[in-house]
């Protein structure tokens, strides 16, 4: 198999791994001031996504002029459908030029496939299987065996844990080679369990003295979760942005779900804003979970324009903040990007791991696992370490293992 890395190498973002120059999986955006593409170009005859988030889908419907047969699960479809609109939409209205047009979005609308994780499916000469990922709802790991035998699975994002959301990723296929993504190599998670109660205890404390809480979260998978734990804590909450229409979308497949009924009830519970509702809020002591989960945009952008002075509130961030985005100018500067203005923050601001990648200990698991099935190369992306994660491997398990540079060609 040849192997082409024309995104996510030694870094976050823009996801895409072209295989024999035919198969792409994944065509993702990474998220910044300026969005960055995958490098090099490409014209894949099949697409293969893994899951929804703009890092692996986002740039997808920039490749339907060539007309590829587009493979995933029907949440991945819907969901990626969702945020595609939504790009578009938000281009408009700052008056750019997106990477794709409405036509292309319909194109790729018509030229997509819903498969199942766990059913086998034959494209273009090679046999393909999706697997639970237990990353978010729909997301999966990407089996591809050649004509020849030869096999690779490719993670996209993965996580074993389970979380309140979605259960963790539990099977893997054996494959000659793996490609892995290394988010979290050398760093672990604390256990859930102690993320929430230090989460539940912080949130509290603020209400108490009259504060209010901004919960930044990412609209697929973040939103859902914390509703869920704010729920199970008999907290009111109010939701804004695209997380109430990832919701409804996740409500159809609830066998994708961990617990369905519970996410329904929290949503049942919640209070949704949008528009002009958003003054309405009582900033007394209230709990806003809202886009953008890196502070890029979004809803968010208004509470905190109202909030940022108050010292007796706080803004809790909940995912990674990516290089290059106003949420990791937050947490390294105290200092956002609002509406051209530079605002410094004396609202109070932490951050918390509702990680729903691997850790450390989960990464080398897999690698384990795998290698002792007899895969023969490992290839490390999709992460800012991922040189020293495939040292690791060479040095641990004895088996090639590589770091591919952006746009680096491969042959195994």
């Amino acid at each position: 198999m040849d192997l082409k890395f024309n995104g996510a190498c030694r870094e976050m973002g823009r996801s895409a791994v072209l295989v024999d120059e035919k198969i792409m999986m994944d065509y993702g955006l990474k998220p910044g001031e300026i969005f960055e593409y995958p490098v090099n170009g490409a014209r894949p005859e099949v697409v293969l996504v893994s899951h929804a988030h703009l890092d692996h889908s986002g740039a997808v419907p920039s490749l339907m002029d060539l007309e590829p047969d587009v493979f995933m699960t029907a949440p991945t479809f819907d969901l990626t459908t969702m945020l595609a609109r939504d790009t578009l939409k938000i281009a408009e209205i700052k008056g750019e030029m997106p990477a794709y047009d409405s036509m292309d979005l319909t194109r790729f609308m018509e030229n997509t496939h819903e498969v199942d994780v766990g059913v086998k499916f034959s494209t273009h000469g090679y046999n393909v299987e999706f697997f639970d990922a237990g990353h978010i709802p729909g997301a999966s790991g990407i089996h591809v065996e050649a004509k020849d035998g030869k096999s690779l699975f490719y993670t996209g994002d993965i996580n074993t844990i389970d979380t309140r959301l979605v259960s963790g990723a539990s099977e893997f296929p054996k494959a000659d080679a793996l490609i892995i993504e290394s988010t979290y190599f050398d760093e672990e998670h604390h256990s859930r369990k102690e993320t929430e109660s230090a989460f539940i205890d912080s949130l509290e404390d603020t209400l108490n003295i009259g504060g209010n809480v901004i919960i930044p979260a990412f609209a697929i998978g973040r939103t859902q979760e914390i509703l869920m734990l704010l729920d199970a804590h008999g907290i009111p909450a109010y939701v804004d942005g695209m997380g109430v229409a990832a919701y409804k979308i996740m409500a159809k497949y609830p066998d994708y779900l961990r617990n369905p009924t519970h996410l329904k009830k929290a949503f049942d519970n919640a209070t949704v804003v949008n528009g002009r509702k958003r003054d309405r809020i009582p900033l007394d002591s209230s709990v806003i979970v809202t886009t953008a989960g890196m502070l890029n945009g979004g809803p968010v952008m208004h509470y905190l324009k109202k909030l940022y002075k108050d010292a007796k509130s706080k803004v809790m961030i909940t995912g990674y903040q990516v290089e290059g985005t106003n949420g990791r100018m937050a947490v390294d500067t105290g200092v956002i990007e609002n509406d051209g203005v530079l605002q410094h923050l004396k609202i109070k601001l932490e951050q918390y791991d509702f990680s729903a990648h691997c850790g450390d200990r989960e990464l080398k698991s897999i690698v384990k696992d795998f290698c002792d099935r007899g895969t023969e190369h490992v290839f490390t992306m999709h992460g800012e370490e991922a040189e020293g994660f495939a040292q690791w491997i060479s040095d641990e398990i004895g088996v090639n293992a590589h770091a591919p540079e952006l746009g680096e060609r491969i042959t195994v």
